[in-house]
């Protein structure tokens, strides 16, 4: 129905002028009976408050008062709210962005904030606007409305929003004082060979690229282990391609060659550096070599490292799920990941049009499992706990500087 209404409009749409497009929507409402407008309105884009004033001028069977060649009476219509109060899309964004729910690897995100309350906020702030435009704004900005969806796995922490803001509110004040923010976690382990690879491909027709039947992983090969760090605020992102294990020292040594290949040029004044992180793997919350590993690192580059982990069950969450890792998968969708060095290059040349550019190299390092760490070697990290959730939120500073 709604297809089939589509495509009568956009064959139309060239040749007609404002008040012809709302008078042949109108009419077409009028055909489709009760729902009509709705219907119309939702296929077009046509506001339904046009097809309205199409109806009336239908009704009246008379033209609209407009001298001839124009399409309005002078001075009719009015400048969008965005032009005469300026802010208004930048003040909404920040009302629901710390809060924003839905399927992160989705272009749609949705808000539990409802319009009424957003719109009431926006007023008291002092501008003009209404919970329709509130909502058509969130719509331009990219969210919709959307009905429970099953993707959290486990219980939900009673501060698990709380966590959110507090994120959200430590990532501005670093970007405001111009110090670096980073977004780290693993990618999905990789099978390395002629393996079945995810979505589709142009190849001459009949000739796609023959892959394995079954995919057991080659001895010879073996997997690959992407860890990437994305920089908020660059825009810009970092892949090591491990081929051993993914442990705590990986993870950080992913950091030090972000910081030594693109970090310390962007940030040469830097002082201090905020890790967004998943509360779990590699770089869990609760992992003594993570902390030790993160002390080695900022005595050497003489930074004190703020992390943030996310609370349990809300990894999709990261920036870097679909800022970076979910435009890999595009990237090289189709595509057999017949070797490391492809790997490697098909990460690397990752763009997007918002502006995204990927480095990517191979750590051929070894990484061994099942490394203690003493109470000794713990003690000795200069770890200083956030007042909210010290487990999740904690600076470590260079032992040279504790104070």
């Amino acid at each position: 129905m709604e297809a089939t209404i589509r495509q009568r409009f956009e064959g139309l749409a060239s040749t007609l002028d404002e008040r012809q497009r709302r008078r042949w929507a109108a009419a077409e409402a009028k055909a489709w009976g009760y729902g009509g407008i709705t219907l119309v309105s939702r296929s077009t884009g046509v506001s339904r408050r046009a097809i309205h004033v199409g109806l009336r001028e239908l009704k009246a069977k008379r033209s609209s008062v407009v001298p001839a060649g124009r399409v309005r009476r002078r001075g009719a219509g009015g400048k969008p709210l965005t032009q005469t109060q300026p802010g208004l899309i930048i003040a909404l964004d920040a009302l629901v962005e710390p809060t924003c729910r839905g399927d992160p690897e989705s272009p749609l995100r949705w808000t539990c904030k409802s319009v009424r309350r957003l719109a009431a906020e926006l007023q008291r702030q002092g501008f003009a606007i209404g919970r329709q435009k509130v909502a058509d704004l969130l719509h331009d900005l990219g969210y919709s409305l959307q009905a429970n969806r099953k993707t959290r796995e486990g219980g939900q922490h009673p501060d698990r929003n709380a966590q959110f803001e507090y994120i959200a509110a430590q990532v501005r004040k670093f970007q405001s004082r111009g110090q670096p923010v980073i977004s780290v976690d693993t990618k999905k382990k990789e099978l390395v060979g002629a393996f079945k690879n995810g979505g589709r491909e142009w190849f001459p027709q009949g000739q796609p690229e023959e892959v394995r039947v079954h995919d057991f992983i080659d001895k010879n090969l073996g997997k690959a282990i992407p860890y990437g760090v994305y920089d908020l605020t660059a825009n810009v992102g970092w892949v090591s391609v491990g081929i051993d294990h993914d442990t705590a020292d990986f993870s950080v040594e992913t950091m030090r060659r972000w910081w030594r290949n693109m970090g310390r040029r962007l940030y040469p004044g830097a002082t201090e550096l905020l890790v967004t992180a998943d509360g779990g793997g590699s770089n869990s919350c609760r992992s003594r070599r993570w902390k030790v590993a993160l002390q080695r690192l900022a005595d050497q580059l003489r930074l004190a490292i703020t992390v943030c982990h996310f609370p349990p069950g809300t990894s999709k969450w990261n920036k870097i799920e679909h800022r970076l890792f979910s435009q890999i998968a595009i990237n090289w969708r189709g595509r057999p990941l017949i070797s490391h060095e492809v790997i490697v290059q098909l990460i690397a040349t990752t763009k997007t049009e918002t502006g995204l550019r990927v480095r990517a190299k191979l750590d051929a390092n070894h990484y061994p499992t099942g490394l203690k760490v003493t109470n000794h070697e713990l003690a000795a990290v200069n770890l200083r706990p956030a007042k909210f959730h010290g487990e999740w939120n904690y600076t470590i500073r260079p032992a040279s500087k504790v104070s």
